[in-house]
């Protein structure tokens, strides 16, 4: 599988905080992203995946909303996610 307790933990870790802290926005944005790369290669691979590529869509809505919550937050941490995501607005 692609997502493994310890990849989890260690996103988690990295954006959060620590492994426990998983309620926080930045880990769930980087979790979202970690889930997203890995459904577009799937898509890349299986194009007629129309359940997948519903999910992708969802997803990425998923993390723009939670994006756009931390830019009214934080604009400095949201600043410093997305150039270490390497995300675009």
């Amino acid at each position: 599988m692609y997502l493994t307790k310890e990849i989890k933990s260690d996103i988690f870790t990295k954006h959060g905080g620590k492994a426990e802290n998983t309620g926080s926005t930045e880990g769930q944005i980087a979790l979202f992203t970690h889930r997203i790369n890995h459904l577009t290669g799937h898509l890349k691979r299986n194009h007629k995946d129309y359940n997948t590529e519903r999910s992708l869509v969802r997803l990425v809505g998923k993390r723009r909303s939670l994006l756009d919550y931390l830019k009214k937050k934080d604009i400095v941490k949201y600043r410093e996610l997305i150039k270490e995501l390497g995300i675009r607005k």
